[in-house]
């Protein structure tokens, strides 16, 4: 069984639902005692941002800021190195605790012993 849980969400507000699984997914495993790593790419770069999760919003679906925060608070959030160089964001704008990291941290991350690895 797997104990460590790596979550890529490539969606963001273009597709909202799957962006929320994604989120929720990452969270409750948090709960649950899981390690998790989200990893953010593509769309989901702009919620690494401070004020950008208050800003999704989807019927019958955990606040994104709430769920953002539970899984700060006991995983990691990463930010792809690419996505966020095409979208001019850098270190100094994330939120606190965000990293940047790219594909060979995420390969590393996904290849663990005891890792199961979902793409959203």
């Amino acid at each position: 069984m797997a104990n460590k849980l790596v979550i890529k969400v490539t969606a963001g507000a273009d597709a909202p639902e799957r962006c929320s699984q994604a989120f929720t997914v990452a969270a409750v495993a948090v709960a649950s005692g899981v390690e998790v790593s989200l990893w953010l790419t593509g769309e989901s770069s702009w919620f690494a941002l401070p004020g950008r999760a208050a800003e999704f919003e989807l019927p019958h679906a955990a606040p994104l800021p709430d769920l953002i925060g539970s899984i700060l608070a006991a995983g990691r959030i990463t930010l792809c190195t690419q996505c966020a160089a095409r979208r001019e964001i850098t270190e100094k704008d994330v939120i606190e605790g965000v990293r940047i990291a790219g594909a060979q941290v995420f390969v590393q991350e996904a290849m663990t012993d005891g890792t199961q690895a979902l793409v959203y």
